[in-house]
């Protein structure tokens, strides 16, 4: 018809992702190659990306209030092994295959009825895989090595309540050696610790043992706060 103008309507455009999303990506995606590349661990893809459980590591989720307390009992006897926290949770690296034992150990130490707050994950499981580089940098997919850290200190733009290290794996290192397991029971080295991975049975039981002193005091200070009975004493 005269006086109308014919307009090409434009071609469908996909959506322009938000800056966050597209850095967030990025950042999975170097994640990804560190800890493909330089630990040789396998991942699933996402954001953040995952750890497969039950390949080279199983995992120890537990309290990171009784968590820390734990490592700081054991002192010198759990030293070496990799430790993520997240959020007001911590994973503490085991042996692969040894997720399975962790029910039977509780029972055997006498912990299996109380209902602790306690997860061994194992094949099947994942984690969330904490960022292997310091805030403002990027890693080294080559080499690299990973920071320890705070959740939110993966990258500029985490969040609060991310995945980090608190005792990162060492690239170059067989991580499966320094992993806590059954098969350490008695091995000692010249400075009288183990020269193997830490005792597994010893592991669990403290973390068990700091997982039901963190329960009971707080049990015993939400009484006193109510004002039920007295508040329960630790040395």
């Amino acid at each position: 018809m005269a006086g109308i103008r014919s307009v090409a309507l434009p071609s469908p455009r996909r959506p322009d992702l938000p800056a966050r999303e597209v850095s967030e990506g990025r950042h999975g995606d170097l994640t990804r190659l560190w800890y493909e590349n330089v630990l040789g661990w396998p991942t699933v893809p996402g954001v953040p990306p995952r750890l497969v459980a039950g390949v080279r590591f199983d995992v120890l989720d537990v309290p990171a209030e009784a968590g820390r307390a734990a490592l700081e009992r054991l002192g010198a006897a759990a030293e070496g092994f990799p430790v993520a926290v997240q959020g007001d949770r911590m994973g503490l690296l085991i042996a692969p295959g040894d997720a399975d034992e962790v029910p039977g150990l509780l029972e055997w130490l006498e912990w299996g009825g109380l209902g602790l707050d306690l997860r061994a994950l194992g094949e099947g499981s994942l984690m969330d895989a904490p960022a292997p580089w310091t805030a403002g940098a990027g890693p080294d997919v080559s080499r690299g090595h990973p920071a320890a850290g705070r959740p939110g200190d993966g990258r500029p733009d985490s969040p609060q309540g991310a995945a980090v290290w608190l005792r990162p794996p060492e690239p170059g290192r067989e991580t499966e050696a320094s992993l806590p397991t059954l098969s350490a029971m008695g091995t000692r080295s010249p400075r009288g610790v183990g020269d193997g991975p830490p005792d597994l049975v010893r592991l669990v039981g403290t973390v068990a043992t700091q997982i039901h002193r963190v329960r009971l005091r707080r049990s015993g200070a939400g009484a006193a706060v109510r004002g039920v009975g007295q508040p329960l004493a630790f040395s």
